[in-house]
């Protein structure tokens, strides 16, 4: 069967991936979620991840249904692997495009190298079903083996790498390549741009309110998104010859309360003029000691620092702890700083089961766990997982836990940043 140039895409083999998560996406975690639940054979797996790794895995060609590539194993023979993915019917695909087509956002997202959330929720209210999901993964190797084998997995694995870059690579296995794509739904988009066609002896009463709405003539076209200012605001001046009278309003503190308010209106306005931004969800409003390390994260001066160090109660040091873990992840960072969560017995069993994944019998590290932590036997270093899933590093810090990075995927990843920060400190 030959294919044109867009429904079939090389790429190159990538360099090894030492130290690093094969997906950083949530669309490529997953891709490797359907991969991991579907195997039957863990050692397989992991020997597929040592391969993926090393770079043993050639170029990764992608075609509707099916990625190939020739894979080295650690003895040096070469095989050729295929992993096959159903491409989706007309019908699915019809579905699909009408409700794209409709939701110019989602293209965007697209165009923009990203998948987010609500186009692969909207595309599965329509009855498609873009992700894999278990069983979908079906493994073909010359070396045999009846389940996902090294070689298998090691392209799986590498292609997660890919879906990172593209999430059109995912298109283009479920049957339609990037630009047959784009042109579909180009032609859907003007159709629904063409008003109907009214026979002329039809008989109708008033004006449609669709009509009048889009009528230049009843009401003006609204304007264009503003642009973006180059910096946020000044806030009005509260330096004025009169002093405020003795245990009122601190002027400083509210000047910087009004420049963080313009910084944060501007950083809220570059974000609602990004494409895509009408189908993310709204994010929630911070509560009180949340909003107070976001303000201490803007370097006030020291006295209004102190005052917000008493929300809660956190003190100088809480602060700053609180503090850099804001910088590494916002809220979320914070809620695994202070939060103390301990994950049910399916999550605790899920992260032991990462954690026994991420490195190999000979290199795992000695662990001690408590209440969703782990700790190494020395002392130094910390793990710590958080609700979403995501591994957070920490370090012993003058007899405390800090936090020591951002979250990653991986936990030795995360550890790797952990042990790099301890070493630093010493």
């Amino acid at each position: 069967m030959s294919h044109t140039e867009d429904d079939m895409r090389t790429f190159s083999a990538l360099p090894p991936a030492r130290g690093r998560a094969f997906a950083r996406t949530w669309w490529g975690q997953a891709w490797l979620k359907a991969l991991e639940d579907t195997a039957l054979d863990t050692a397989q797996l992991k020997a597929g991840r040592r391969l993926a790794r090393a770079g043993a895995v050639g170029a990764v060609s992608v075609l509707p249904g099916r990625i190939t590539a020739v894979v080295e194993d650690r003895g040096g023979a070469t095989h050729r692997s295929d992993v096959l993915l159903q491409c989706l019917d007309e019908d699915e695909w019809d579905r699909f495009l009408t409700m794209a087509a409709e939701r110019a956002g989602h293209i965007a997202a697209l165009l923009d190298r990203d998948m987010p959330p609500h186009l692969v929720e909207d595309a599965s209210g329509s009855g498609v079903e873009l992700l894999p999901g278990i069983g979908d993964l079906e493994p073909h190797c010359d070396c045999d083996a009846w389940d996902h084998c090294a070689h298998t997995a090691a392209l799986s694995y590498q292609l997660a790498r890919l879906l990172d870059q593209d999430p059109f690579v995912l298109l283009l296995l479920r049957g339609r390549g990037e630009r047959a794509l784009l042109d579909e739904l180009q032609v859907r988009s003007a159709a629904r741009a063409e008003p109907e066609a009214r026979p002329a002896d039809e008989e109708t009463e008033g004006v449609d309110a669709a009509e009048a709405y889009a009528s230049a003539i009843v009401l003006p076209p609204l304007p264009g998104p503003p642009p973006l200012p180059d910096e946020p605001g000044l806030p009005p001046s509260l330096d004025t010859e009169t002093p405020p009278p003795a245990g009122t309003a601190d002027i400083e503190a509210l000047g910087f309360l009004g420049a963080r308010a313009a910084a944060e209106a501007h950083r809220l306005l570059a974000d609602a003029l990004t494409p895509g931004h009408e189908q993310r969800p709204v994010a929630p409003e911070l509560a009180l000691p949340h909003d107070a390390v976001r303000l201490a994260a803007a370097g006030p001066a020291p006295h209004i620092r102190d005052r917000l160090a008493q929300v809660e109660g956190r003190g100088r040091e809480g602060l700053a702890l609180a503090v850099r873990a804001w910088e590494y992840g916002g809220a979320a960072a914070l809620d695994v700083l202070e939060e103390g969560w301990t994950p049910d017995a399916d999550g605790l069993a899920r992260a032991r089961a990462a954690i026994d994944a991420a490195w190999d019998d000979d290199e795992r590290p000695a662990l001690k766990a408590a209440r969703g932590r782990w700790s190494t036997a020395d002392g130094r270093a910390q793990l710590r997982i958080g609700r979403d899933g995501r591994w957070w590093p920490y370090r012993k810090q003058r007899g405390r836990w800090a936090p020591a990075g951002p979250a990653a995927s991986d936990p030795a990843s995360a550890l790797a940043g952990a042990l790099g920060a301890a070493d630093e400190d010493t």
